[in-house]
């Protein structure tokens, strides 16, 4: 794929309208916390009929489990927004260019908390909870991430349950985790108590709980940097009490193969996470591009217009370097999705850290080209520019995505 599909550039010109009508309107509402960004994507949802595709599928979905033409394990792939085709990027893309954070709430309860209970729940789960997760009716979480163990999320966690006849008992902490304050459904990772086996080492297990419940509370929204109409907090367990058919799969396994772990889920994941990010990026730099070429062309300073400054041409043409780059590592994932090639971690980290770099240092570039504009909320660029850098750090920090691409260039050589 060399271009976007004239179905691609559809679904765009769309959703571009959309956007234009429903959040662009209300971008400083939603940036400063006086809208919740669930009912734009309800709205998202209702006007493009995904919600009723994503039933429709998961009815099918849901249909062969019982019928046994597939195992519940089995991932039914896609993703809501758009199977393997580009149409979900496409989405994604014109969404970050002016709000990512509605991006990044739909996209941990779409990406991270449908996928991680459709490839590892039972039927009864996949029944319980998946109905109202698909078409965004409920919002999902997906905790992992803990105060002391971001990067090392396995190694340094220190939630853990303890076996109490049939049920588990949960305790411990999460943090920085997206759609927190307001999830419906959060998927948790925590540790097996398991005496005698080293804290490092224990068996990582999946459950599922519901707001409200006994024990589990969630913090209000934190204040942040950028992608501020994502609303993020911590998540408490305080001996929170759950029965058999919370875990996921409702087996530990054997221990014989890392599926039985729940550290298997949690890495499957990474690789879409990471691939998710050179989309949002991709938004953020055609957004600051068409900005600066508009701002260049009518900006004048000693008396004409800055567009015919080399140093500006320079960073106008770095842009266009960086577009061009990222949109063709994205049509890469396209290509492979619609292959049935399946992305490697190794080179989902390098497609994250090259692209969320890129957005970044583009960002910047818009705000020095804006100048003091640059820095005042009115001209936005100041937005994208705090929005982008969060690409950087979400779905695993760039240092540790350096670390991933050099780990699969040694294991191949």
């Amino acid at each position: 794929m060399l271009e976007w599909s004239d179905v691609d550039l559809a679904v765009r010109d769309a959703v571009r309208e959309f956007v234009d009508k429903e959040i662009r309107p209300h971008v400083d509402a939603l940036e400063s916390g006086e809208m919740e960004p669930y009912p734009i994507i309800r709205k998202l949802f209702t006007t493009f009929g995904i919600a009723d595709m994503a039933r429709e599928s998961l009815d099918k979905r849901l249909a062969r489990l019982r019928e046994g033409g597939e195992s519940a394990g089995e991932s039914g792939g896609g993703s809501v927004l758009g199977g393997s085709g580009g149409m979900g990027f496409v989405v994604v893309s014109e969404l970050c260019r002016v709000c990512m954070g509605v991006v990044t709430g739909m996209g941990v309860s779409l990406g991270l908390t449908v996928p991680t209970i459709m490839s590892r729940g039972t039927l009864a789960q996949q029944e319980r909870w998946l109905p109202e997760l698909v078409t965004y009716e409920k919002v999902g979480a997906w905790a992992i991430t803990e105060p002391d163990s971001g990067s090392d999320a396995f190694g340094g966690m220190k939630s853990y349950v303890t076996r109490d006849g049939e049920d588990y008992i949960l305790n411990g902490q999460k943090t920085f985790i997206t759609n927190g304050p307001d999830a419906d459904v959060v998927v948790v990772y925590a540790k097996l108590d398991e005496p005698g086996v080293d804290k490092r080492d224990r068996k990582v297990l999946t459950f599922v709980l519901d707001r409200g419940m006994e024990g589990f509370v969630q913090s209000k929204p934190f204040r942040k940097m950028g992608i501020h109409s994502s609303r993020t907090g911590e998540l408490f367990f305080n001996n929170v009490r759950l029965g058999p058919d919370r875990l996921l799969g409702e087996t530990e396994g054997d221990g014989a193969s890392g599926a039985s772990d729940g550290r298997a889920s949690a890495r499957s994941n990474f690789s879409a996470e990471r691939i998710g990010v050179a989309a949002m990026a991709l938004g953020v730099i055609e957004e600051c591009l068409r900005l600066c070429v508009e701002y260049a062309k009518t900006r004048k300073l000693w008396g004409q217009e800055i567009a015919q400054f080399q140093l500006i041409q320079l960073k106008l043409a770095n842009m266009e370097v960086a577009r061009m780059n990222v949109r063709n590592m994205l049509f890469r994932v396209i290509e492979a999705g619609q292959s049935g090639h399946q992305i490697s971690l190794s080179e989902a980290s390098a497609i994250k850290w090259y692209c969320s770099q890129a957005a970044t240092d583009v960002a910047m570039d818009a705000v020095q080209l804006f100048g003091g504009n640059g820095y005042m909320t009115e001209y936005r660029v100041e937005q994208l520019a705090r929005d982008a850098k969060s690409l950087m750090i979400y779905a695993g920090s760039n240092e540790v995505q350096i670390t991933h691409v050099a780990r699969g260039l040694l294991s191949d050589a």
